[in-house]
């Protein structure tokens, strides 16, 4: 009889989501083959097994795809780093950026059910990232896409895989780039103090009016302080306002300026950005699986 070792069990629990126990009964009853335990856990847990469509995605990558004045931008995800550096999920993510691009799908679901063939999986999109997912082990998916056409001119800039940014603007290419990897490094969160959301001043307020609290000044003075804060607040997080990551003693808007060049907006993308990662503590999990099993033996 095959031995059955800790990895094969931990292997199995990744691709089902069971218990480790059962994973271990299964692999034992499968006497160590990989394929037909996870057929087992299957049969016996039903919907319980199989769950990689339930696991959270906070990794991935950020693509993008340019041609002329129309471009694209998305965000993939998978559940770890690993995954991030396979061939067939770039190719993927690749595939989704151009294919925003040339087909303008008005949201995810008509991005899915675009033609695409890849790995001997298709024929749309979404058959092909099901079909990743049985072949690595790993739920993937597509959580936001931004596609910019017209007019404009698109510049983008890609930090890695993780961040990603399009810009749309009229005049000097370079000064575009120059901002899209401004964006990447300061994440402005608008072109201008007047386009800040509101929730985000609020927020901003409430925290200044916190802290000037504390001082113990009059009531006028405090409320100087915390409209000072906030002003302070809305030249950092808008793009107009703040200092050239280039040249300091300029802001982006005195650079764009004297390059000749107008930008009319931008999109920043941060892989997992706003995602709740789930962490797992895998010491924890065995010892409490051990004292289960020991009470009910």
């Amino acid at each position: 009889m095959a031995a059955i070792t800790a990895s094969m069990v931990a292997e199995l629990r990744a691709k089902t989501d069971a218990p480790m126990m059962e994973c271990k009964k299964a692999l034992t009853e499968a006497e160590g083959d990989m394929v037909k335990a996870e057929e087992l856990l299957r049969v016996k847990l039903g919907t319980k097994a199989g769950k990689a469509a339930s696991r959270v995605t906070a990794e991935g990558v950020v693509t993008s795809f340019v041609s002329g004045t129309t471009g694209a931008m998305i965000e993939v995800n998978c559940e770890t780093d690993f995954v991030t550096k396979n061939d067939s999920f770039l190719a993927l993510a690749n595939a989704a950026a151009k294919l925003v691009a040339e087909h303008n799908p008005a949201d995810l679901a008509a991005l899915g059910a675009l033609p695409y063939s890849q790995d001997s999986f298709g024929p749309t999109l979404e058959d092909v990232r099901k079909g990743l997912i049985g072949k690595i082990g790993e739920n993937m998916s597509f959580r936001r896409f931004k596609r910019a056409a017209g007019a404009a001119k698109i510049a983008n800039y890609l930090h890695g895989t993780r961040i990603g940014v399009l810009v749309e603007f009229d005049g000097d290419e370079t000064a575009a780039k120059d901002v899209a990897m401004h964006v990447a490094a300061m994440k402005p969160v608008s072109l201008t103090s007047a386009e800040v959301p509101a929730d985000l001043i609020e927020k901003e307020r409430s925290v200044a009016a916190a802290k000037a609290a504390e001082s113990g000044k009059p009531a006028d003075i405090v409320t100087k302080m915390v409209e000072g804060s906030v002003q302070k607040y809305l030249k950092e997080v808008s793009l107009f306002n703040q200092s050239f990551v280039k040249n300091d003693k300029q802001t982006v808007e005195q650079m764009l300026k004297a390059a000749g060049t107008s930008v009319h907006a931008f999109t920043l993308y941060v892989v997992g950005e706003g995602i709740e990662k789930k962490v797992d503590d895998f010491a924890a999990e065995v010892a409490a699986q051990v004292a289960a099993a020991k009470g009910a033996a």
